[in-house]
């Protein structure tokens, strides 16, 4: 099992992908849901490393700020760590950084899952669904 301190990081390049352009491709810059993403993918790929073949995660929770601003070509760091981890619910904190200066700090937690019953459970609401002769279209 992952213990408190367990740490990993990461480098991303800031690409077209990764930037929101709701404001203008000249205000084009790092969007808020994938700094989020790579964020997630990085504590998940820490947490794998110690989970059974038939474990995965799930993220349960999250508190993000954005403070800061990054450009297409910018590299990213991601440096997580494991703060806490109570039973099933592994806690960690991430620093997102566009060179030296930090651009986002992340609380998140992930619940470790069987990848077999949630792939049930996952089938069994699909079968739901499907047998439902009533769509809930919002």
């Amino acid at each position: 099992m992952i213990e408190p301190g367990a740490r990993s990081r990461r480098r991303v390049v800031v690409d077209a992908a990764r930037v929101v352009t709701f404001m203008g491709p000249e205000l084009a810059v790092y969007g808020t849901p994938n700094m989020l993403f790579d964020v997630e993918m990085s504590c998940r790929d820490l947490l794998k490393e110690s989970l059974g073949s038939d474990q995965d995660s799930v993220g349960v929770k999250v508190e993000l700020t954005h403070s800061g601003a990054a450009v297409i070509g910018m590299g990213i760091t991601i440096d997580v760590e494991v703060v806490a981890v109570q039973e099933r619910t592994v806690t960690f904190s991430a620093a997102v950084l566009a060179g030296s200066s930090e651009i986002g700090k992340v609380i998140h937690q992930r619940a470790i899952v069987s990848t077999d019953r949630l792939k049930a459970k996952i089938l069994r609401m699909l079968d739901e669904l499907a047998s439902s002769s009533v769509s809930e279209a919002p």
